[in-house]
């Protein structure tokens, strides 16, 4: 970095709602080709509808750093306490959902 260049500081808030933060174990991701969004919602046996609770809406450069910062802290996380282990296709059959297959293991 030359030392005309200046570093920018970000003063972030998280006021006391945010802070609580909401449980997601579901996101459906949807693109255009200006923007992906992600519904984060909660699903529950049994029950046949889920709510959305959040939306985050990203410009696609920010789609991509985003995925790049999880991968990382996802890396860090299983060096620390092991592998994350995904649960089988068959365990999504009770909610009616079919997730991809090339995001589960075989």
């Amino acid at each position: 970095m030359q030392k005309s260049e200046k570093i920018q500081k970000i003063n972030i808030q998280l006021d006391s709602e945010v802070g609580e933060g909401q449980y997601a174990n579901f996101v459906v991701i949807t693109h255009s080709p200006a923007e992906f969004v992600m519904d984060f919602t909660r699903l529950m046996p049994g029950v046949p509808k889920a709510k959305i609770h959040s939306r985050i809406i990203m410009a696609p450069p920010h789609a991509k750093a985003y995925m790049q910062a999880l991968q990382e802290n996802i890396s860090r996380f299983e060096k620390k306490y092991g592998e994350i282990k995904l649960q089988r296709k068959e365990t999504f059959s009770e909610f009616g959902l079919t997730p991809p297959e090339t995001t589960l293991p075989n």
